[in-house]
């Protein structure tokens, strides 16, 4: 059993504590409070109770970074680790994140120890359907031991990315239109495939079971709204299209990037679309770049828009997540907001919440301590906890 206390609780439920305690056992949160007056004496008796004294420092919820690719491109490697885009076909939904991640690559105690416990990773945008995201804890032995949902989302992928890789293949898609055109064949084959599944449950005795077919058999959790389609999409227009089709097949939808939304804030509130933000400490290396702005969270959010920030490592270091949201605050995001991008609304966008993203009793025990606000720039991570274990402590001097 594992006790913090007199720390500053930020939980991300709507209520704080100034000097509280958190009391975890089996890798969850078994209780939250004010330090001492809510927490029961015969606690400090137990003889296997380990405590964390977190005076004039600050508690919160391990971040969450809802859109990265740690694992796939590995730290420091080139291609032998380069494992995010399977570039000869664009239409890959069936390939899945956990058979890439290399859960021993640097990028996982980079985040650990910089307050990201949880990671959701997964393939590049080359191909119009790119495979399966998987929400990972990013510490453990395996990767099987560190799955949270698997899968949590499927890539799709508009506008110049799958553009460039299939135009110097000479093959389809070259345009916008044929994007859209092959995202909506594989949909409609897959809504052909899940019905005639459905027709054969219904009377297996008279109807044809339909042949196995892989790639159409990933996208069935897709049409059953089991899991969004995640969706890359930098341009206005290309958010756009990513809205029309996800209205065509009443599917769930998450805009991941959304370089251009403060453009069309109007039309992403009405329609009801979240957005997963960034990665904004990175150059405009190309032309759907070209309006890329720090003000664009605060400005949808401040619209009503529910927005996460996300790092898109290895494009944007996994590290410096809080300092993106930090950025965010400087150039307009409500604080609190800003919080919450990487942490409760990082989790629901991507649904994990029930495990993560706040400290609530109940919760898997993912705490960070720090010893300052994580949006001060002097700001260490002090301790990081994950499923109740503490699988980081900084030492004295300790460096990068």
């Amino acid at each position: 059993m594992l006790l913090i206390k007199n720390g500053k609780i930020i939980t991300m439920t709507n209520t704080d504590y100034e000097n509280g305690y958190i009391l975890i056992d089996g890798g969850k949160i078994v209780e939250v409070g004010e330090y001492p007056a809510k927490l029961k004496s015969e606690v400090l008796k137990l003889e296997n109770l380990r405590i964390v004294d977190a005076k004039d420092k600050y508690i919160l919820p391990g971040f969450v970074d809802a859109h990265c690719h740690v694992g796939m491109w590995e730290d420091s490697i080139g291609f032998e680790g380069d494992d995010g885009n399977e570039t000869t076909d664009p239409v890959t939904p069936h390939l899945r994140a956990i058979d890439a991640v290399y859960h021993l690559d640097r990028a996982f105690s980079d985040a650990y120890k910089n307050g990201v416990t949880t990671v959701v990773t997964g393939p590049g945008s080359a191909n119009v359907i790119g495979g399966q995201f998987v929400a990972l804890k990013t510490y453990g032995k395996r990767i099987d031991d560190m799955v949270i949902k698997d899968p949590v989302a499927i890539k799709i992928a508009f506008g110049e990315n799958p553009k460039t890789v299939y135009n110097d293949r000479k093959m389809s898609p070259q345009t916008r239109m044929a994007t859209a055109a092959i995202l909506r064949e594989s949909l409609l084959k897959a809504l052909e495939y899940k019905q005639l599944l459905d027709d054969y449950k219904d009377n297996e005795e008279e109807k044809d079971k339909p042949d196995y077919d892989i790639k159409l058999e990933a996208l069935l959790g897709v049409l059953r709204k089991e899991i969004p389609l995640k969706a890359h999409a930098h341009r206005a227009d290309d958010i756009l299209t990513a809205i029309r089709i996800a209205k065509e097949f009443d599917l769930q939808i998450t805009i991941e990037h959304c370089t251009e939304g403060h453009l069309i804030t109007d039309i992403l509130c009405d329609e009801g679309i979240p957005a997963i933000v960034g990665p904004y400490l990175t150059d405009r290396s190309k032309v759907e770049l070209k309006n890329s702005s720090l003000a664009t969270p605060g400005i949808l959010s401040k619209a009503g828009v529910k927005v996460a920030i996300m790092t898109d490592h290895p494009c944007m270091p996994i590290q410096y997540l809080s300092l993106s949201a930090a950025m965010a605050v400087r150039e307009g995001m409500d604080e609190t907001e800003a919080l919450r991008a990487i942490t409760i609304n990082a989790a629901e966008l991507t649904g994990i919440d029930k495990r993560v993203g706040s400290i609530k009793a109940g919760k898997d025990a993912d705490v960070v301590i720090f010893d300052g606000h994580p949006f001060e720039i002097k700001t260490r991570v002090m301790t990081t906890i994950i499923d109740g274990k503490i699988v980081y402590e900084r030492k004295k001097n300790e460096g990068n």
